[in-house]
């Protein structure tokens, strides 16, 4: 069974063979915790796929927020884009280096969140790309500056006061991107918190079990990834609420989400840097 919106991720060749139409922008927006040692921007810098402009997603976010990366408000995403050299009119393509999508499918999100809906994730990223010998180089884009109008839509986003209030009131599920022994409460967090384990009732999918591992990390196919669903005992009828740590890799299962034709998902921004870090907040796991 095909994917039912299957526009939304492009193959290495589908983008090489189109590197050069004037209506296209990529964006490299690879990732990395602190303890990784590398700098995304200065590896873009470094070697890209020709015409990749850079978007950091700690930078384009709410620097107020001591959350990390939270969703910028509108000005901010549309003047950072905008200045980039992308326009409302533009198709836009994700990549990143990370293996496994995190980055990509966060700013595939966040491109949805602000109404930008012609775009889509390349598959298998920069590790596909170069394990199939495809070009890059180290030049920066000169695109002129364009206007990018951004319309934030609230029903792509939770917070804590939604997820708190549901339950005692259900009205979605929740699914958590982590891997089992964070989710369990066993592992610590890349970034400490005060409490580990999850939030009560939540479903375990790990964002890479929907990835072929031994193929850089490509998609599954669509019946393989509404098995991994349903061996999470995901009810792919009911609205379903994505978190993971930072609110990254909850954007890789709402990407599937999508892939197989699902509309009513949602993330939780602050996911587990704030919930576990709420004292009054009840929580399961080894941690509670």
């Amino acid at each position: 069974m095909p994917y039912k919106n299957a526009d939304a991720l492009v193959s290495c060749e589908w983008l090489q063979d189109h590197l050069k139409d004037d209506n296209l922008r990529i964006i490299d927006a690879s990732f990395h915790l602190p303890q990784a040692n590398r700098n995304a921007a200065q590896d873009w810098a470094a070697r890209h796929i020709p015409g990749a402009v850079y978007v950091d997603i700690n930078e384009v976010a709410d620097r107020s927020s001591p959350l990390p990366h939270m969703l910028p408000n509108e000005h901010d995403f549309g003047a950072a884009l905008g200045a980039l050299g992308i326009s409302n009119l533009h198709k836009v393509i994700v990549y990143d280096s990370n293996g496994g999508h995190m980055a990509a499918c966060r700013m595939w999100w966040m491109l949805r969140c602000f109404g930008h809906r012609n775009c889509a994730v390349l598959n298998g990223g920069l590790g596909r790309w170069d394990a199939e010998n495809r070009p890059t180089d180290a030049i920066q884009p000169m695109h002129l500056p364009q206007s990018f109008s951004a319309h934030f839509n609230p029903a792509l986003v939770k917070d804590k006061p939604q997820v708190l209030a549901n339950l005692d009131t259900p009205s979605f599920q929740v699914i958590d991107a982590r891997s089992p022994g964070r989710f369990d409460g066993v592992d610590p967090e890349p970034r400490p918190t005060k409490r580990v384990g999850h939030i009560p009732g939540t479903l375990n999918v790990p964002f890479s079990t929907l990835m072929n591992a031994n193929s850089d990390f490509t998609f599954k196919s669509s019946d393989e990834l509404v098995e991994v669903f349903g061996t999470a005992q995901v009810d792919l009828t009911q609205p379903t609420v994505l978190s993971c740590g930072s609110g990254v890799t909850a954007c890789v299962p709402a990407f599937a989400l999508h892939l197989l034709g699902y509309k009513d998902f949602a993330i939780y921004d602050g996911s587990w840097a704030e919930w576990g870090n709420d004292d009054d907040v009840p929580i399961e796991g080894s941690g509670s």
